[in-house]
C-alpha cells in the first residue's frame, strides 16, 4: 500500500484566514492544530479542515502546498471553495 502526502487548509474561526500545511498524517496533524501545539497556529484556534488533497509524492504535496502560500495559490483556492465560503458571509 502506498503511503499518501496530504496538503491541507484549515480556516480559524477566529479569524476567518486560511493556514495551510502539509503532513504524511492528517488526522494526527490536525489533533496537533487543535490542541494548540503548532506554534504558527496556537493564538488562531478554533480552526476547521475545509480541504485536503491527497499525493504519492512529498515533494509533489509540497509544491502544490508552496503554490497555495502565494497570491495566485490563495486565488485559486477561494475560487475552488467558493461556494463554501460563501456560507462564512
Amino acid at each position: 500500500m502506498s503511503k499518501f502526502y496530504y496538503v491541507y487548509i484549515l480556516i480559524s474561526l477566529k479569524d476567518d484566514k486560511f493556514y495551510i500545511g502539509s503532513t504524511s498524517d492528517l488526522v494526527k496533524r490536525i489533533n496537533e492544530h487543535q490542541k494548540g501545539q503548532v506554534l504558527s497556529t496556537k493564538n488562531r484556534l478554533p480552526f476547521k479542515l475545509i480541504f485536503y488533497e491527497a499525493y504519492l509524492n512529498k515533494y509533489d504535496a509540497i509544491r502544490r502546498e508552496d503554490y497555495f502560500k502565494t497570491t495566485k495559490g490563495k486565488q485559486t483556492l477561494r475560487n475552488m471553495l467558493k461556494e463554501w465560503l460563501r456560507t462564512l458571509k
